[in-house]
């Protein structure tokens, strides 16, 4: 069988695509190198608790047109992401806020937190920040850089704040009111039942191979397919003909602890301290506000990335944009291939924007 379109990838942007496209009349076939489908957003049911298996994911969006678009294929719980951190024996909100300067410092006013952060800033008299700690003690002063900001940064870098460029941390936002919502947007939830259903619902009635490479089916195939979706890594798709670009990896160490009904009481808390190896707990069932006498928990640990590994975060410094932008005139080349998604583009995309992404891109083949 000939199918219009080859989409590599069942993740959130392949899925939308592939929706979009089967409603507009057009054949897809879609593949997956994993056993399952939904990419790094993939749910697993464990004992009745919904694990995010690669990560916390929350879906938080300004944009209602997106929001109503993803409403359609699962109803949305009211979780307000509200993580903590603990640094030593102190335990801290986040984001930055009120509550977070009050255990701090002892202090009560936005007033008395703001003078308090700029005396700092003054103290340091950081004129023009020459790495990353400068930067952010420019921004939040020595207290909130050293208790939240230095550890944390480091373990996800895998190298020290003095050692990475001020660029990377454009501001760090600090809000002087009693709020512990991490987002803005005015609308935020998880799917009741997980966001794997939500993959199953748009790719219903479309053909899915799973445990398939697009290197093998390409020599099989090649003439089956009217147009590829290639949603994998670009760099990947070349060859690595100009270098390989930089990602930054995960590791996650989960655990199922019976007879353990709230490990942490919170979804997620971070760890801010360089001595501690993971970056955060995840505690699943909070996502959900599921009940019961077990708990999951997965513990995060940034990785430096390999070929071979699961690529989780572009590094989109200098020195990677500009070879992206050498391998993104060689994708204009390619005919009859199409790059989306956070590899394909080599960009981080939440979800509203990888959905937004994917309906930007079946706008523009079907014009």
């Amino acid at each position: 069988m000939r199918y219009d379109y080859l989409i590599v990838g069942s993740g959130l942007f392949g899925a939308v695509f592939a929706h979009e496209m089967k409603a507009a009349g057009k054949s897809c076939l879609v593949i997956d190198k994993r056993e399952h489908l939904g990419g790094n957003i993939y749910t697993e049911d464990i004992a009745g608790i919904r694990v995010h298996k690669y990560g916390a994911h929350i879906f938080h969006t300004s944009n209602k047109e997106i929001w109503d678009y993803v409403n359609q294929f699962a109803e949305f719980n009211h979780y307000i992401n509200s993580p903590v951190a603990i640094w030593g024996d102190e335990l801290y909100n986040l984001p930055f806020n009120m509550n977070t300067f009050s255990r701090m410092w002892g202090i009560k006013t936005p007033r008395e937190a703001k003078e308090k952060i700029a005396e700092q800033i003054r103290e340091l008299n950081i004129q023009e920040p020459e790495n990353l700690e400068e930067q952010a003690l420019s921004l939040v002063g020595r207290d909130v850089y050293e208790k939240l900001v230095k550890g944390y940064t480091e373990k996800q870098w895998g190298r020290s704040c003095t050692e990475l460029p001020a660029f990377i941390i454009k501001r760090l936002p600090l809000r002087f009111t009693y709020d512990n919502n991490y987002f803005t947007d005015p609308y935020q939830g998880i799917p009741k039942g997980g966001y794997t259903q939500i993959i199953e619902k748009l790719l219903a009635g479309i053909p899915v191979q799973l445990g398939v490479t697009y290197q093998a089916i390409k020599e099989q195939s090649r003439d089956s397919f009217g147009k590829v979706l290639y949603t994998g890594m670009i760099d990947e798709y070349f060859d690595y003909c100009l270098g390989e670009l930089q990602y930054r990896s995960l590791r996650f160490e989960e655990e199922m602890l019976e007879g353990c009904d709230n490990y942490q009481g919170n979804a997620v808390v971070n760890y801010t301290e360089r001595e501690v190896p993971y970056t955060r707990i995840i505690e699943h069932k909070h996502f959900e506000f599921a009940t019961g006498p077990d708990t999951v928990i997965t513990r995060e640990y940034p990785a430096e990335w390999h070929r071979g590994d699961e690529p989780y975060y572009p590094i989109n410094d200098e020195r990677n944009n500009a070879l992206y932008q050498e391998y993104e005139k060689l994708a204009q080349k390619e005919k009859n291939v199409l790059f989306g998604g956070r590899l394909g583009q080599y960009r981080y995309y939440d979800m509203d924007k990888v959905i937004a992404a994917a309906l930007d891109m079946v706008r523009s083949e079907l014009e």
